[in-house]
């Protein structure tokens, strides 16, 4: 039996991050996440990814894949892909609502598309609003490396929602 390993998860409570978004635009809420004044989400500690840009329409997240991510294969979960794509789409639609509107996503669609693995290096997973239609919004997301090769790629079709009131 090879040794075992452990991986120490932290995180702050997920309400301080969600009421960080009362008043604030998306976009400003986004960058209040990318620049530490406002925690990030509990599943972005949990993964290991951050919230490294965030512009009108764009967001990006980056990821060094650890051998904790692997499916019992060693490569690294396509579920992780997904989720860094997801995230990426979905705040770039976040990026463009007022500070009255947040999003349900409704269709997501992955194609992976190159093995990832704990030696692929940093990763960058990249979203950009395609269309903003009165209810809906669609997006599309590249997974990257180092080299720029496409890992996987994306679209996601989002909701406008009323934000609850908090």
């Amino acid at each position: 039996m090879s040794e075992e390993r452990t991986r120490l998860v932290r995180w702050e409570d997920p309400s301080v991050t969600a009421l960080a978004a009362k008043g604030r635009t998306g976009l400003a809420y986004l960058r209040a996440i990318a620049d530490g004044t406002v925690p990030p989400a509990p599943i972005q500690f949990t993964l290991g990814f951050e919230l490294s840009s965030v512009e009108e329409g764009q967001a990006e997240f980056r990821l060094t894949p650890g051998e904790h991510l692997c499916n019992p294969m060693g490569a690294v979960h396509g579920g992780v892909a997904c989720t860094l794509l997801d995230s990426a789409m979905s705040c770039a639609v976040m990026s463009i609502l007022d500070e009255r509107h947040g999003y349900a996503t409704v269709d997501l669609t992955v194609h992976l598309t190159r093995g990832i693995s704990p030696q692929s290096g940093p990763l960058r997973a990249v979203g950009k609003v395609l269309h903003r239609g009165g209810r809906i919004v669609t997006a599309e997301g590249r997974l990257l490396d180092e080299q720029e090769r496409l890992l996987a790629h994306a679209t996601t079709t989002c909701m406008i929602l009323e934000r609850p009131p908090q």
